[in-house]
């Protein structure tokens, strides 16, 4: 069964690139900018399948930390576009549109945000922890959507794509190669983690929090360092799925896109290494497909995901690789 599941990771790593490489080689720019967007959902659902896969926590609030790397990269864009300071007092900080220093801020400020929210979410569980995660990225939503300095309801347009050292952004290869690039390293984060004393305590945490405790290991703390690095991870996310639309809007921050990552997850396979690879692979081919025929096309997503709960709850991995979860 290990063996049967390295294979479908390492056929699910080079898929996506091939694909893309393939139809950058024929002049497809359209299908390498649907790599790159089954890239960047991939890579915020890693960092939800953190928390939801081997922490249990499942979190309806992971929109506002995709949120928060979307409006990120937006501001930071609009301010060195229009060579005006993010800050001007007590002190002048001038905007960049480097993506490496917007990553940064990104991760940094949805952290501080993830300290927040889990300090207080944390301490339920169930449905409690859920509502309560909700509110917290519909608070953050109503704060967007009343902000008209960064276009409130109308979101904010991201003029010229940001960049990256050495690479022109705008060649839409180079930009998936980038956002691929991010996904592969959160990949390999995500291993060393589960497979780390860290990942074994958090699972732990997830099946018998008294036994945890039980033997001098604080879940709240365990949990708390999750939700913090999930956030973080999800956030990075937002900012390149912003620059790739040219856009950070409230939708980023909608209810919807938390439900959205939930279905990535439960598709490819909870907790598995690429489970949200083949979520996002899934999701992306059905909205393209489906999405030119019908606008209900989230029906037949739904019969689906209804399939894969009731009879497949290892997900498309578990269906190709065996039921058993391994490295």
């Amino acid at each position: 069964m290990a063996d049967r599941e390295r294979l479908v990771n390492i056929a699910l790593a080079l898929i996506v690139p091939a694909c893309a490489l393939a139809a950058y080689g024929m002049g497809e720019p359209f299908y390498v900018t649907l790599a790159t967007r089954i890239a960047i959902l991939a890579l915020a659902a890693v960092g939800l399948n953190l928390a939801l896969g081997l922490g249990g926590l499942v979190s309806f609030g992971h929109a506002a930390f995709f949120g928060i790397g979307g409006y990120a990269a937006g501001i930071f864009a609009t301010h060195a576009f229009n060579q005006t300071p993010l800050l001007a007092s007590p002190v002048v900080i001038m905007a960049t549109s480097q993506m490496p220093v917007i990553w940064l801020v990104s991760a940094v400020v949805a952290g501080l945000a993830a300290l927040l929210i889990g300090l207080i979410s944390l301490r339920t569980s169930g449905v409690y922890f859920i509502m309560i995660t909700l509110a917290f990225a519909q608070m953050i939503y109503y704060f967007a959507i009343s902000w008209p300095a960064y276009g409130g309801e109308d979101g904010l347009s991201i003029t010229m794509r940001n960049s990256f050292p050495g690479v022109n952004t705008l060649n839409p290869l180079s930009f998936f190669l980038i956002a691929y690039g991010l996904l592969l390293l959160a990949l390999f984060a995500f291993s060393r983690l589960r497979d780390s004393r860290f990942g074994a305590a958090l699972q732990a945490t997830r099946q018998n929090e008294v036994r945890v405790a039980s033997i001098g290991i604080r879940p709240l703390r365990i949990r708390l360092v999750a939700f913090i690095i999930s956030g973080m991870i999800t956030a990075v996310a937002g900012a390149l799925f912003a620059d790739l639309n040219r856009f950070a809007g409230p939708s980023m921050l909608s209810w919807s896109m938390s439900g959205e990552l939930i279905v990535l997850i439960i598709l490819g396979g909870t907790g598995r290494l690429f489970g949200p690879v083949a979520g996002a692979i899934l999701f992306v081919l059905f909205e393209f497909a489906l999405g030119g025929l019908t606008e209900h096309w989230q029906l037949f997503l739904g019969l689906i995901l209804l399939a894969v709960v009731l009879f497949g709850r290892g997900g498309l991995i578990g269906l190709l690789a065996g039921k058993v979860r391994h490295g």
